[in-house]
């Protein structure tokens, strides 16, 4: 069995990955990225955001720490807060929207943590987006559901799945 080596919050936080990874109870891990259809769809999601980023009154921050737990930090693919740009530099107040892109490699399993760590934390809308079959899942506590659009309340966002892979 293999065994990770265990480092402080305060080693990972002061450690450049590239690209970033997700730090979990003392363990580095690794993201999937930086395939064609993944780059796409990310780069699809943020533009999409940030062009009524004014009317929505959002802000988008691709690939942002978010601070989950006192010893769990997650890097969403995309991430949206209500309001302003945050002054912080890791997110330590739930974002309005944490948005993940499946890659061919990554297991749900993986992701299913990853939801727990969101939704406990408070995130209001999670979604979880697949480029190989262009379908989207908006995550809640009661499972996981096949979603036609990213649509939020308070403030009121709405983007269709099917304009993410013109």
């Amino acid at each position: 069995m293999q065994t990770q080596e265990l480092i402080s919050v305060r080693e990972y936080l002061s450690t450049s990955y590239r690209p970033d990874c997700d730090y979990v109870d003392g363990v580095v891990e690794e993201r999937n990225v930086g395939e064609t259809d993944h780059s796409a769809l990310q780069m699809a999601l943020a533009a999409n955001f940030y062009e009524r980023r004014r009317e929505w009154g959002v802000t988008v921050l691709p690939e942002q720490r978010v601070q989950v737990s006192p010893t769990r930090f997650r890097v969403p693919d995309v991430c949206i807060v209500a309001g302003p740009r945050p002054k912080e530099q890791i997110l330590q107040i739930p974002p309005l929207i944490c948005i993940e892109i499946l890659s061919p490699e990554d297991r749900l399993s993986r992701f299913q943590e990853r939801v727990k760590d969101y939704l406990h934390f408070g995130v209001p809308h999670i979604f979880l987006l697949d480029p190989m079959t262009r379908k989207a899942h908006r995550c809640t506590p009661e499972g996981m559901f096949e979603v036609c659009e990213l649509r939020t309340e308070n403030p009121d966002t709405v983007v269709p799945v099917e304009a993410l892979f013109e």
